[in-house]
C-alpha cells in the first residue's frame, strides 16, 4: 500500500540526490529538478516527474488509487541508481578540461587567422 509518507520520504531522498551529487540547490524535488535541466538525461527527469505527479495524487485518497506501486517502485530505483553512478569529482575534472580545451582550440584559431593575416599583408 502507497502513503504520502512512503512517496515523500523516496521525494526527499531523490532531492537529497541531486543536491549531493549535481550540486544543484532548490527547496524540494520539483525545484531542484527544474533547476537540474540538461544535467539530467530526459529518462531520469520523466522519472521523477512522475514521483513529483505521484506525490500530488497521494495528496488525495482517492486518486491516490490511481497509483501503480510497481512503477512508482521502478521510477524510484531507476532514477535513484542513476544518481549514484554520478561521480561529482569527475564533473567537475571534465568541466575543467572542457574549459581548456575550448581556449586551447581558440587560441589556436586565432594565431593561425593572425599569422595568415600577416603572410597576406606582406609583414612575413
Amino acid at each position: 500500500m502507497i502513503t504520502i509518507d512512503t512517496v515523500t520520504e523516496r521525494s526527499d531522498r531523490l532531492a537529497d540526490l541531486i543536491e549531493e551529487r549535481l550540486g544543484v540547490r532548490g527547496r524540494g524535488l520539483e525545484n531542484k529538478l527544474r533547476r537540474a535541466g540538461r544535467l539530467m538525461p530526459t529518462w531520469v527527469r520523466r522519472e521523477a516527474e512522475w514521483l513529483i505527479e505521484a506525490q500530488r495524487l497521494c495528496g488525495h485518497p482517492k486518486l491516490m488509487m490511481q497509483i501503480d506501486p510497481s512503477t512508482l517502485e521502478s521510477a524510484f530505483s531507476r532514477c535513484e541508481k542513476w544518481l549514484r553512478n554520478v561521480d561529482p569529482a569527475k564533473r567537475r575534472k571534465d568541466r575543467v578540461l572542457r574549459f581548456l580545451g575550448t581556449n586551447a582550440a581558440n587560441l589556436l584559431l586565432i594565431s593561425g587567422a593572425f599569422t595568415a593575416y600577416l603572410v597576406w599583408a606582406g609583414h612575413l
